[in-house]
């Protein structure tokens, strides 16, 4: 199987302390990995390595071929929006846009046509069950709806891999199953997906490995 994202020996330095330790991890296209761990054991800026929001101080990071360690910031500006999409804990919608704007917005910033963005947003929101509420700011949505709201817009430009940061650590329960639902679903038609999370269910509904971290290294992997 094709492999999606490799890091080899990843090393991430702030000063004197190691956020990564030397971590190697390979994920195959299609597959779905938890990245599980406490805080600061280093999860974040494993998937800020991945995005390419960070460099690492050693070790390369390679996406679908392409060593993004060596890529300069237009290039890594344009990988984030051709190759990736995010799933963010606290959603970042933009509050003074209404719902298809935001999630229209990653496909215009591609260039797309507002009529063929406008299209593909109306077919993911109706996707994930929020297209009635396309008019609406994200203010007056529920935690539930604006998270769908923030996949729709991962998804906005078909990513090869999807990332999502602590996806239900904003949500009730009810809305975090709604949720796992989603990316269950997007995992089984064939999504890459790179979740770090504190949710036990979450990892052990939607992941076929789950990578515990513990200071900067991979301590542990369970292959369900």
């Amino acid at each position: 199987m094709e492999l999606m994202v490799q890091l080899k020996d990843v090393r991430k330095e702030y000063g004197e302390t190691a956020a990564l330790a030397g971590v190697s991890l390979d994920i195959k296209a299609g597959e779905a990995i938890a990245v599980m761990g406490p805080s600061g054991s280093g999860k974040s800026t494993l998937l800020n390595m991945v995005a390419g929001l960070d460099r690492p101080t050693s070790g390369t990071v390679v996406v679908r071929g392409e060593d993004i360690t060596k890529m300069g910031e237009a290039a890594l500006a344009k990988y984030r929006r051709r190759r990736i999409g995010m799933v963010f804990q606290f959603f970042n919608l933009l509050d003074d846009l209404p719902v298809l704007e935001n999630v229209m917005l990653a496909a215009q910033l591609l260039g797309t046509p507002r009529r063929q963005a406008r299209a593909r947003a109306m077919e993911l929101l109706d996707e994930l069950g929020v297209a009635d509420r396309r008019n609406a700011y994200p203010v007056v949505l529920s935690g539930g709806e604006r998270q769908r709201v923030g996949v729709a817009r991962a998804l906005m430009n078909r990513p090869a891999l999807l990332l999502a940061d602590e996806p239900t650590g904003a949500l009730d329960s009810r809305a975090g199953e709604q949720v796992m639902d989603l990316l269950l679903d997007l995992h089984q038609i064939g999504q890459t997906l790179l979740i770090v999370t504190h949710d036990e269910r979450l990892a052990t509904r939607c992941a076929d490995r789950v990578v515990a971290f513990e200071d900067g290294r991979v301590a542990a992997e369970v292959t369900r």
